[in-house]
């Protein structure tokens, strides 16, 4: 696959599943290249329209800079252009256009724009944040509206106007009248991504807005489920969808639920149920307790996306 354009990059992202790979830590929360790399290399072997680096699954929020262009850089060399990667940025704009240089220059395909820090802001600052780091980069840019960087359809319509390289908006707060409104304001000119965590449970309803996909962390450890889960979707095949739910992804909610955070540390954990460990995950998160492992490891064993 050529380097994709940022005026490329929406359509491919919006024609197939999206992940975000954990990021791989040793018993000293080091970074593990080696076993990312192994890890990316398997994911890579499926059909997947994009791979999300350093994202949240994969603990951004954790690594500092040079791990975060250690782990984007590696994500590049293992897929070799066969699958986009999308690198984070991050903090406030400074910071976050420092990532967008680097990321570019590690040879990613574009660029997630997470929510840049603890403060609240206006709708104003907030378009004048992506502005810069739109400005900063000829990448095809992601804006992944969560916690403390929401917008509403007025918002995102004056910074896709501002912004050619603009290409999608990631929904991570779940308000229908939100989505409903932004579909109908800007239609094809944005690529409309799901993110809310595990979005499977959200993902059949989210197709009537206008969202072709969404990024699935159980691709990270079950990923002929989640691609058989994808499908279901993409047909609007409601009785499979519910299926699966019910058999797989509720349970997995249920235990998801029992702690913040686990959203990132049961991904962590289903890897090693399935045998691929990939180390712990690093604080303020907390692993899943070993009785929490166990119940998932079995919920696993009793995965069927076929029958």
């Amino acid at each position: 696959m050529s380097h994709l354009s940022a005026e490329e990059l929406g359509p491919a992202l919006g024609r197939g599943l999206l992940s975000f790979p954990v990021t791989h830590f040793d018993a000293e929360l080091a970074f593990d290249e080696a076993a990312y790399r192994k890890h990316i290399a398997w994911l890579a072997q499926y059909e997947v329209a994009g791979l999300f680096a350093a994202g949240g699954t994969g603990e951004g929020f954790s690594l500092t800079p040079p791990e975060i262009d250690q782990v984007v850089r590696a994500a590049v060399a293992e897929t070799g252009g066969r699958i986009p990667v999308v690198a984070p940025a991050t903090a406030g704009t400074a910071a976050a256009i420092e990532q967008a240089r680097a990321a570019e220059a590690a040879g990613a395909e574009g660029i997630l724009l997470l929510p840049p820090y603890l403060t609240e802001a206006g709708p104003d600052g907030l378009i004048e944040h992506v502005a810069a780091i739109c400005a900063a980069t000829s990448l095809g840019v992601i804006f992944y509206s969560r916690a403390n960087a929401t917008c509403n359809d007025v918002t995102l319509a004056r910074m896709a106007e501002r912004c050619p390289n603009l290409i999608g908006f990631k929904d991570g707060v779940g308000n229908i009248e939100t989505m409903t409104r932004i579909y109908a304001r800007l239609g094809d000119r944005l690529t409309y991504i799901g993110g809310l965590p595990t979005a499977e449970t959200f993902a059949l309803p989210y197709t009537e807005m206008g969202v072709t996909t969404y990024s699935s962390a159980l691709f990270n450890f079950v990923p002929e489920f989640a691609l058989a889960f994808y499908r279901a979707v993409r047909a609007r095949d409601r009785d499979t969808v519910y299926r699966l739910l019910r058999e797989f992804v509720i349970p997995y909610l249920d235990i998801r639920d029992r702690r913040p955070g686990y959203a990132v540390s049961i991904v962590k954990a289903g890897l090693t149920a399935v045998g691929r460990p990939a180390g712990p995950v690093r604080p303020p998160l907390t692993d899943l307790t070993g009785t929490e492992l166990g119940e998932l490891t079995e919920l696993v064993r009793t995965i069927t996306v076929t029958r």
